[in-house]
């Protein structure tokens, strides 16, 4: 009579409904905190996008000569950033699936395409996320002769080493539709969300850069701290692994707390996978409100600390 009363109240979809009430739940709470420093803060976030807009000009143009200047005196040019991500991508491909075989377990875990491909789409937004952080952390370092000009809007400075760093990026975009195309998988109609993806990243970016470039100014540590959380970053996000090998869904939702795994998982979406990004709601509305509220904090951390940035430099 017992074990009869246990069937009748199991019920297998139970953990599945939990961890879409879990969702739910992060989803409404995020939004909820969203909405809370718009309301309090709303009249200084929209200081900033303000500025950027209004100085569109002059960012385009420091933009290509910030880019010209990095290379500028090597024979070969901006070619040298391109020379690196090649080199990465290649040692990783022989590495991993010459070497280990990683692309028995890939394809165990529901992987199909070959691997070089699956690599490329991960590194090729890594290539661009690693770039645009670190440069874009050093933007009031490197022109702080800038910063001490009364007139000039030092607001500007952060995504002008953004814009930099995507010229490079869109050369590898290239390189990625090449690759798909060499293996079969012409572009279609999926395609066009890469521009999506690499808008999420460029924000995404954008918002953490505001709060970086801010703070290293009075914390020069905090430079290689994120040196050193790129290298933890590049295995915590499934670049050269395939998250469905972890089988626990637990683990699964604490990785996908990443906001990189988003679009890396875009990306190999507008490649190969046939999926659109409003399919994966919850994943969308994450990586947005994530988004947005960080570049809220961010904005106000670079305006109450940027009276302060010309003595400290």
């Amino acid at each position: 009579m017992v074990a009869v009363m246990v069937l009748m109240h199991y019920n297998p979809l139970a953990p599945d409904q939990h961890t879409e009430n879990l969702k739910k739940f992060c989803a409404c709470a995020l939004l909820a905190l969203a909405c809370i420093i718009f309301g309090l803060y709303y009249d200084r976030m929209f200081i900033i996008p303000k500025e950027l807009f209004q100085s569109r000009e002059l960012i385009w143009k420091l933009a290509k000569n910030d880019f010209k200047k990095r290379y500028a005196g090597s024979y070969l040019g901006f070619l040298w950033a391109l020379v690196q991500p090649v080199v990465t991508v290649v040692m990783y491909w022989i590495v991993f699936d010459k070497v280990f075989q990683t692309r028995s377990q890939l394809v165990a875990s529901g992987v199909e395409v070959p691997y070089v491909l699956y690599l490329t789409a991960g590194l090729v937004p890594w290539f661009y996320f690693s770039e645009a952080i670190t440069n874009g952390t050093s933007a009031l370092l490197e022109y702080s002769y800038l910063v001490k000009k009364v007139v000039f809007n030092i607001s500007i400075l952060p995504i002008i080493k953004l814009i930099a760093a995507t010229f490079i990026h869109v050369f590898f975009v290239v390189v990625l539709l090449v690759v798909a195309i060499f293996y079969g998988y012409y572009p279609n109609i999926y395609t066009i969300q890469i521009v999506y993806y690499s808008f999420c990243l460029f924000v995404l970016v954008l918002a953490m850069s505001y709060c970086t470039c801010a703070v290293v100014v009075f914390f020069r540590d905090l430079a290689q701290i994120i040196n050193i959380g790129l290298q933890v970053g590049m295995w915590a996000t499934p670049i050269l692994w395939n998250i469905d090998m972890l089988n626990n869904p637990k683990i699964i939702t604490l990785f996908k707390l990443n906001p990189l795994v988003y679009i890396v998982n875009g990306y190999r979406n507008a490649i190969y996978g046939d999926e659109w990004f409003f399919e994966h709601f919850y994943s969308s509305t994450y990586f947005w409100i994530f988004t947005v509220t960080l570049f809220c904090v961010g904005s106000l951390i670079f305006k109450r600390l940027k009276v302060h940035f010309a003595d400290v430099l």
